[in-house]
Order: C-alpha cells, then structure tokens, then sequence
C-alpha cells in the first residue's frame, strides 16, 4: 500500500471522531466563556466534562486510559487532576493554571500531528500556511 493512502487514512475522520471534534469544540467554547464570565464554575466545569469527553471519543478510551496513566505523562496528569480539584473547591484561576499546564505536558507531543489535520481543513489550513 501506497504512503500516501496510509498517511490519509491516519487522518480519516470517522463518526466517533466527528462527535469528539464537535465535544472538544464545546469544551473549549465553554471553557472560554467561563473565563470571559470571570471564571464562573458552572460554565468552567461544563466546559472540562465536554473537553474530557470530546478527547476520550477522538483518541478513544484505551489510548485516553493509557495517556493519563502512563509514567510519562504523570506530572501532567496530576496537575490536570489537581486543576480540577482546585475548580471545583471554587479557586477557578488556580485551577485554571493547572489545567492548562496540564493539557500542554499531556498533549505537547501531538502538536505536529494537530498542525497537519488542521492544514487540511479547508479554509483554515490555508490562513494558518499563509500566516505562518
């Protein structure tokens, strides 16, 4: 089999993966609109339930397991978890924090394989080439 068909099948987008670009989506929407509305907990908690949701369905739910609790990605579980913990004991900004320094430590390796998806979307690929 050709490369190229290998390469465009890693990136095929099937129903479940649709749902959870559509969940991670809200997620991010909502998160967003918690921190506009000075860090309302309600919107922020939402907004981790879809975002959660949305990763387990993209990745799937043995590849989110092994994400989380592998030894590598430790430090960045832990902050993500205790992000939630702080949010929900009503300190959003510190929870905030850590959970964004989290999201960077577990998802850091992925920016490569995010950055070739997004260059095919269609009209955002070609802002994203024409800016960077």
């Amino acid at each position: 089999m050709p490369f190229y068909r290998i390469a465009k099948m890693a990136y095929e987008l099937t129903e479940q993966k649709k749902i959870g670009l559509g969940l991670l989506g809200f997620g991010l929407f909502f998160t967003f609109l918690g921190v506009v509305l000075f860090f309302d907990r309600g919107l922020l908690a939402l907004g981790n339930i879809f975002w959660l949701t949305g990763v387990a369905l993209l990745l799937g739910f043995r590849s989110t397991w092994n994400l989380i609790t592998s030894k590598a990605n430790i430090k960045g579980s832990a902050s993500f978890l205790l992000g939630l913990f702080f949010l929900f004991v009503r300190w959003p900004i510190v929870g905030i924090i850590l959970e964004i320094y989290g999201c960077l430590v577990l998802f850091g390796r992925f920016w490569p394989s995010v950055k070739a998806f997004l260059y095919e979307v269609p009209m955002l690929g070609w802002i994203i080439r024409f800016l960077f």
